[in-house]
């Protein structure tokens, strides 16, 4: 018989206050994040500076510290608004890690969580893991 994990509890997704510990105040974050994109958009050039990373990697970093942002905004204010975008940049997480399941940290993989409302859970697990694994990717 199989188990759809879509609860808390289920998908072992860490609280998010637990979740988010070591990740940068709302404002730096921000600025990070649209940082990333601009990067990856072509807009900004990366810095000489920085190490060559793997580009499906990087990727993955900014989709899911955009994730994690959203997430962390719409428990700020959950509004419709933050809601709606937490919950669609959670979505674009699980789909480019269906894609790429050998970039997830956590235990559980993305077609463990079936249910929308659980994505944001999905996210809170792949981001305290890749905290743990010292943020790859970026």
């Amino acid at each position: 018989m199989d188990v759809t994990r879509n609860s808390h509890e289920d998908i072992g997704a860490p609280p998010p206050q637990e979740a988010y510990t070591n990740a940068p105040d709302l404002r730096r974050e921000m600025h990070q994040v649209l940082a990333l994109g601009a990067e990856r958009d072509g807009r900004r050039a990366r810095p000489a500076t920085a190490p060559l990373v793997d580009a499906t990697a990087a990727e993955r970093a900014w989709l899911l510290r955009r994730a994690a942002l959203m997430d962390r905004m719409a428990l700020d204010d959950p509004g419709p608004g933050p809601l709606a975008a937490a919950a669609e940049t959670a979505e674009q997480l699980v789909l480019h890690d269906r894609r790429h399941p050998d970039l997830v940290a956590g235990p559980h993989r993305p077609d463990a969580i079936t249910l929308a409302s659980s994505h944001r859970l999905y996210v809170r697990q792949e981001y305290a893991a890749w905290t743990a694994a010292g943020r790859p990717g970026i």
